[in-house]
This record gives structure tokens, C-alpha cells and sequence, in this order.
């Protein structure tokens, strides 16, 4: 089995409609939507969820009161100021953990001598299984502020595989987080092809490279799509240099078309929608991806 993460240095690429428009492509393979802050490939896809699991990404210190004796060790050892004291109306003191600010290190735990704080884990989103017209889909979503999305993006991954591997169907589909942190490094780790979304302008070239990077660090192959790439022919021009001086494939490039959110308005991808440029532009692109999947 193959696996393709589209992924992309900065957010808004178009990094999702190409993903969506890949699954139409495909036909039947196994999908996962590993941008678990803010997944939208969903949107597009219209999934009907046949499984729902529970994510627990840490977790959180609780104070027990009848069993705190006050003394307030905790307080001393937290780092993170995430505990405070009160008045307990008796002269005495109580402590309490403010959930937004404990960061789960489990210190207090272990230097309470009243054994007066319990640590259970906390549960900081879901992921699903589901069905869509293009195929299977695993994606997920963080709860808002949760942490740990890379340990999440790993456990999508992994099921995402699992189903691939059952169905046969020799190739994974994931679209991937924008940017260069945890959950781009728990997306692309061990990746059969990276395919890196970017637009013509500085910050487009900017974040492809530091992409680029990345990927190189992990040895992880790279293809190139340049989205919009009429906007901007000189930057363009500099992107193409760029890969050539890395020895990367560009793949192709996407001329700006309105298609892509007519098409998007309909719940449909670019391919599914109407005859356009940015349609055939993405069925070559498709075309050059499987090309380079199948030199492996």
C-alpha cells in the first residue's frame, strides 16, 4: 500500500480541494483528513459517520477536597501557576486546579503527601470512521484549545491504515495539516509521497521551502503543485527554479478559477462539478502523482 499526504507551509493553499478532488479521482480508496484543529475536508465530502470514538490527549490534575489537607505543596511544585488557594470559611485553606492552565505534567500528583489529587485522563476530541461517495474516511476533531493534535493525527493514521489494509485498496489519501509543526510531522513520518500545495508570493515560496525541509529531514519524497499559478508568473517561474534546484518534480500547476468554489458550494470537488481549466489542470496533476507513486 501507498500513502499520499497533500499537504502544504501555510494554511489556504488549496490544499483540501485538491485532496477532495484526488478522492474523486481515486475512486474507492481509503481517505483520512488528518488537519484535526480545523478539519473541512468533510465539507466537500459529506461523510456519514459509522463509528465514533472518544480521544484522550493527556491528563488533568483534580483536587480531591475531603482528602487535601491544605499544606499546599502542590501549589509550590506547579510550574504553570495553574493552582490557587482559597478560603475554606473554617480558617483553613482549600486548593483548586484551574483546567485551563494545568498542563497534565502530573507533578502535584506525585508530591502530594495526602494522596489528596487524582489524575484522570481527559478526553480532548473524537475520531470517526466514515463512509463517503469517493470511499472510506477516518478524520477527527479537537476540541477547541485541547492539546496534543500530533497524538491524534497519529491515531487517524493508524486506524486510516488499518482500513486501507483490510479493503485491499493500495493507496491512502490523507490531507494533511497546513505548516511545519507536530501534527505535519505526525501526518508525514513514514509517508510514501508528500504532495505540497503552494501559491505564487512570498509567503508561498517561504513556507514551501521550510516545507521542503521537512520533508528532506524525514527523507520523505516530495511533488510540487503551484495553485493559482497565473495570479503571480514570475513568482511561478521562481517556485519551478526552486524545485529544479532541489531536484523535485513539479507536478502541475493550477490556473485561478472560480470553479473550484462553484463546485465547493455544491458540495462537490473541482472534478466532479463542471468542464473548467482548474478541473483538467487536476486531472493532469492526478495523473503525474500516480506516475511518480508507481516508481516507488
Amino acid at each position: 500500500m501507498k500513502e499520499v499526504v497533500v499537504c502544504s507551509g501555510k494554511g489556504g493553499t488549496g490544499k483540501t480541494s485538491l485532496t477532495a478532488a484526488f478522492a474523486a479521482l481515486a475512486r474507492g480508496k481509503v481517505l483520512a483528513d488528518c488537519d484535526v484543529d480545523a478539519a473541512d475536508l468533510h465539507l466537500v465530502l459529506a461523510p456519514e459517520r459509522r463509528r465514533s470514538e472518544p480521544f484522550s490527549g493527556g491528563r488533568e490534575a483534580v483536587i480531591d477536597p475531603d482528602r487535601c489537607e491544605g499544606c499546599g505543596s502542590c501549589r509550590d511544585v506547579c510550574e504553570f501557576g495553574a493552582i490557587s488557594e482559597e478560603d475554606d470559611g473554617r480558617g483553613g485553606s482549600i486548593f483548586k486546579v484551574d483546567p485551563f492552565a494545568c498542563e497534565g505534567c502530573g507533578v502535584c500528583v506525585h508530591f502530594c503527601p495526602s494522596d489528596a489529587i487524582e489524575y484522570p485522563p481527559v478526553i480532548a476530541g473524537e475520531w470517526y470512521v466514515s463512509d463517503t461517495r469517493h470511499g472510506p474516511m477516518v478524520h477527527a476533531r479537537l476540541r477547541p484549545g485541547a492539546e496534543n493534535s500530533g497524538k491524534l493525527v497519529t491515531l487517524v493514521r493508524e486506524e486510516a491504515r488499518k482500513l486501507a489494509d483490510a479493503r485491499d485498496a493500495g493507496l491512502l489519501l490523507v490531507d494533511g495539516p497546513p505548516g511545519i509543526g507536530c501534527p505535519v510531522t505526525a501526518a508525514i513520518t513514514g509517508s510514501d509521497l508528500v504532495v505540497a500545495v503552494t501559491e505564487p508570493g512570498v509567503s508561498g515560496l517561504h513556507d514551501l521551502e521550510r516545507l521542503l525541509d521537512l520533508a528532506a529531514h524525514f527523507r520523505i519524497p516530495v511533488a510540487v503543485c503551484i495553485n493559482k499559478s497565473d495570479i503571480n508568473p514570475d513568482f511561478t517561474a521562481r517556485i519551478e527554479s526552486e524545485c529544479a534546484r532541489r531536484d523535485l518534480p513539479v507536478v502541475g500547476t493550477i490556473p485561478f478559477d472560480p470553479a473550484f468554489t462553484r463546485a465547493q458550494l455544491r458540495g462537490l470537488s473541482v472534478v466532479e462539478d463542471e468542464t473548467s481549466p482548474a478541473a483538467a489542470a487536476v486531472d493532469g496533476i492526478w495523473r503525474e502523482t500516480l506516475s511518480i507513486i508507481s516508481k516507488l
